[in-house]
């Protein structure tokens, strides 16, 4: 079983930039793919896909974040990055952390998730 720990979520104004962490612990070996959901306020059964990567290093982004958001990884410590600019109100959610052992992370391990809240 993997337990990722998401870091790095809080407040920052329109055009700011936060960066989230995730630290993947125990059968860190099973990982492949790793990655970022996000749920925005008042919608509670949808989880979009924000960004993936794989061990090789391939990514995939949602079109809405494609040049402001970068998701890189740290294969040594089992930590994914998410680095978020031009941060806009829409972006205001709860950020989860996904890691799995296919490129399809949502049948993965989950973290508690992280805040991120964007003023206007």
């Amino acid at each position: 079983q993997v337990q990722p720990v998401e870091s790095g979520g809080g407040l920052v104004q329109a055009g700011g930039s936060l960066r989230l962490s995730c630290v993947a612990s125990g059968s860190v070996f099973s990982i492949n793919a790793m990655g970022w959901y996000r749920q925005a306020p008042g919608k509670q059964r949808e989880r979009e896909l924000v960004a993936r990567i794989t061990s090789g290093g391939s990514t995939n982004y949602a079109d809405s974040v494609k040049g402001r958001f970068t998701i890189s990884r740290d294969n040594a410590k089992n930590t994914v990055y998410l680095q978020m600019n031009n941060l806009k109100p829409e972006d205001t959610g709860v950020y989860y952390c996904a890691a799995g052992a296919t490129a399809n992370i949502i049948f993965g391990s989950w973290g508690q998730g992280t805040q991120v809240t964007v003023s206007s």
